[in-house]
């Protein structure tokens, strides 16, 4: 190939994407809703062209040529086996099903217990409803009653027991 020649093939592919470039990236974005991915099939598209021309190739119609080529491109885009990473979903506004049943369900089960306190002995009320309704630790429930974080613990552990013979019962 002349140096002449290379000049021609160049101010042709120069001017094929001055003319198609825009055109052929809004087609591929079109195809494939997304711009990163387009704008390189574009620029793969005239790498094959500007092979093509070098190789000795002649083009009739330069428009239907980056058109064909652009196109398989994109075919083979969408053949391509992808992998989505969550990360690029939850992006997007994807989120995952959640099954709501069981939590439901807990919730249901705990305003059943919870109401089932009151039928306790007040000994029991009292520290059932701050460990589990108000969820306090054991150092917290020691500090507000004075008692010994033991002492609670077996207050606590003797409730549940009677609370889980009344819920059974229930």
């Amino acid at each position: 190939m002349t140096q002449e020649q290379k000049i021609q093939q160049e101010s042709i592919l120069s001017t094929a994407y001055h003319d198609y470039g825009k055109k052929l990236s809004w087609h591929a974005f079109f195809k494939l809703n997304n711009h990163a991915t387009s704008e390189d099939l574009v620029q793969e598209t005239f790498m094959k062209t500007w092979s093509y021309l070098v190789k000795g190739g002649k083009i009739d119609v330069m428009k239907s040529f980056l058109y064909h080529i652009l196109n398989n491109l994109i075919v083979d885009e969408y053949r391509k086996r992808k992998t989505v990473s969550l990360d690029v979903l939850l992006e997007k506004g994807y989120e995952p099903g959640k099954d709501h049943q069981e939590h439901l369900i807990d919730v249901l089960d705990g305003k059943a217990a919870a109401l089932l306190i009151q039928r306790l002995p007040v000994k029991y009320q009292k520290v059932m409803r701050m460990r589990y309704v108000e969820g306090l630790s054991l150092k917290e429930m020691s500090l507000l009653t004075g008692q010994s974080k033991n002492t609670l613990t077996v207050q606590v552990h003797r409730g549940l027991a009677k609370l889980k013979l009344l819920y059974n019962h229930a």
